[in-house]
């Protein structure tokens, strides 16, 4: 990830005008639920990935859509179509699992600190303004998850 102190004055003020125009949502008190060892786990990044062949994420602000990653996909055949001046895409290319930890997942199931991988993860492009633009699909994906049992989310905003 960038420092602000690294980028132009341009996109330096560009996004902090973003960050002052941002929802401002009420905080609520997390609950309490069942042990970690008992959850079933979904990732959610917005790195723009995709399996190998599927199609690429369309550049431009605004977009909506995501696409699905089935649990047992091969990590070394998603392709990242995101590209920004704010983070350096290079990690990626040397461990998947920076922005999408599907292996690791894996690891902490079968050593049961989780208590499962769900069936199906998902990607988002970026992160579109105002964040108000993703509740429709959020609302989707929430019903996706449902069904698959996932009652925990690894949120990777990339």
């Amino acid at each position: 990830m960038v420092r602000l102190a690294d980028l132009t004055a341009g996109e330096k003020e560009h996004l902090l005008t973003l960050r002052d125009k941002a929802p401002r949502f009420a905080n609520k008190p997390f609950v309490r639920g069942t042990p970690l060892s008992k959850r079933r786990v979904a990732i959610l990044s917005t790195a723009g990935l995709h399996a190998r062949g599927d199609r690429p994420f369309q550049t431009g602000g605004g977009a909506t859509e995501y696409r699905v990653i089935a649990a047992d996909a091969n990590p070394n055949e998603l392709m990242m179509s995101h590209f920004s001046v704010n983070f350096d895409r290079s990690g990626f290319r040397r461990d998947v699992n920076l922005v999408f930890p599907l292996q690791r997942l894996r690891e902490l199931a079968s050593d049961g600190q989780i208590g499962s991988v769900a069936d199906f993860h998902y990607s988002f492009m970026g992160a579109p303004f105002p964040p108000t633009v993703f509740e429709s699909k959020a609302r989707e994906l929430a019903g996706l998850l449902k069904r698959d049992g996932v009652d925990a989310a690894l949120l990777l905003p990339v």
